[in-house]
């Protein structure tokens, strides 16, 4: 896989974790992005979704050196989960997955971004 490629990845992966950001801070809590079935909680979901098909995407050795692998699997099974989920998604899950795993995550990609001066 190319640098340009692995660059237009996390670059594409911050800008989601940036609108997860921006819809918990739009709705006060992620509680209320979770209510909004209309809106927010598919925008979330979505994003979600493309941040495990995307560093699922990247190359493991640039993976294991930001030590993302875990990561990657556990965002991988998120994005599984909510895309085969046909009954209902937990969303006390992904309540979870927001609140606990997904602060670690960012900023484990800031710093993964910064090696390309992605912002």
């Amino acid at each position: 896989m190319s640098s340009k490629s692995t660059e237009a990845r996390v670059a594409f992966i911050m800008k989601m974790i940036s609108h997860i950001d921006s819809i918990v801070l739009r709705h006060g809590k992620i509680t209320k992005v979770l209510e909004d079935e209309i809106e927010a909680r598919p925008a979330m979901m979505m994003a979600l979704m493309q941040i495990g098909e995307s560093l699922n995407k990247i190359d493991p050795t640039i993976l294991k050196k930001f030590n993302l692998i875990e990561d990657t699997i556990g965002s991988y099974n998120v994005r599984n989960f909510i895309a085969h989920d046909y009954d209902g998604v937990d969303l006390a899950l992904i309540e979870t997955v927001i609140r606990v795993h997904f602060p670690i995550l960012k900023e484990k990609m800031q710093k993964l971004a910064s090696e390309f001066d992605i912002d």
